[in-house]
């Protein structure tokens, strides 16, 4: 029972009233919560996530470029991730080393070598550098890079469009869309994560 006040106790011989009558709002500290002290307070961390760079085809807003190595048929075999400002032709090494290795029979598993497929890389005019065809070599790989001024860029070629089917694929992923994570790491895995669905689905188109 709620004690009256003062007044109506005294009219009624009611006890003396409590130190808080009802209605009277008294601040005190939350429960599970602590006065914070130096140090607590995160600041404001920087814009955009690891892995990003200002998109020119964006009005500069921050963006990721995936680049990718896929087969004659579209199978994703290397993937790699960078800021939307960074160059093609800067990526072209780290994505040849994204390969996996492969095993031949028994043994310590080794890169493929010269007649051993893939043996050729197709590349539009944006690799069309001395450096990356040294960095095709170095790694015993042909490089069948378009040349400027030579071919026409109005064309995709028998070979582009390939990669860019895979990309396709890779847009309807919806979570690909727009990158949510700061990471890199965690973007990545997504990527992979639809990498290994559209390698399935070939397995089954090909191998049924």
């Amino acid at each position: 029972m709620l004690a009256a006040p003062l007044r109506v106790a005294c009219g009624r011989g009611l006890g003396s009233a409590a130190s808080c009558a009802s209605g009277t709002a008294v601040r005190g500290p939350c429960p599970g919560l602590e006065p914070g002290g130096p140090g607590r307070l995160q600041p404001a961390r920087q814009k955009g996530g690891s892995e990003t760079g200002p998109n020119p085809t964006d009005r500069g807003k921050p963006g990721t470029k995936r680049h990718l190595v896929t087969d004659r048929q579209g199978t994703p075999l290397g993937l790699t991730l960078s800021g939307a400002n960074r160059h093609d032709s800067m990526m072209l090494a780290p994505t040849l080393d994204a390969v996996p290795t492969v095993r031949n029979g028994r043994g310590r598993p080794r890169r493929r070598r010269p007649r051993r497929r893939p043996n050729k890389l197709h590349a539009d005019k944006a690799y069309d550098h001395k450096r990356c065809r040294q960095e095709c070599r170095a790694r015993s790989v042909t490089p069948r890079i378009a040349r400027r001024g030579v071919e026409s860029s109005q064309k995709l070629g028998r070979h582009r469009w390939v990669v860019e089917r895979t990309f396709a694929w890779l847009a309807q992923f919806r979570h690909l869309d727009v990158r949510y994570e700061r990471r890199a790491d965690i973007n990545i895995a997504f990527t992979k994560l639809a990498c290994a669905i559209i390698c399935i689905r070939q397995i089954r188109r090909f191998c049924p």
